[in-house]
């Protein structure tokens, strides 16, 4: 599945705010769909490229030989996924922003690891 459909087909998870496959190594984003006044993407994707830094830095800190699966974050109103790509070296990550009273956590995360198996880049 090329970059475009796999935007299209993350949006289509149950309560998708916004989607961006984001480069962690320069912050900038491959592509993005959805966002809007309440949640710019560009600067999402390069706030949670740092925060993927930081967790790797981390990882490597305490010695553990793991990969990151994903990064969580909750707000009151939102939930802010990251998952980096596990089969591409390239430096890459999936950000799925969601509607935390219309979403289903564990759904969003299924179909975002399926997503990322399927993407071609």
């Amino acid at each position: 599945m090329n970059i475009e459909s796999t935007l299209k087909e993350a949006m289509s998870i149950e309560g998708a705010l916004g989607v961006a496959l984001v480069d962690y190594e320069s912050g900038m984003s491959l592509g993005a769909l959805g966002g809007g006044p309440q949640l710019d993407l560009e600067l999402a994707a390069a706030g949670n490229t740092e925060v993927v830094r930081a967790k790797q830095r981390t990882l490597k800190s305490l010695g553990l030989q793991e990969e990151i699966e994903d990064i969580l974050i909750t707000l009151g109103t939102q939930y802010h996924l990251i998952r980096p790509l596990t089969r591409s070296r390239g430096g890459l990550f999936l950000y799925l922003a969601l509607d935390r009273g219309r979403s289903n956590l564990a759904l969003a995360r299924h179909r975002l690891r399926a997503l990322e198996s399927d993407l071609e880049v």
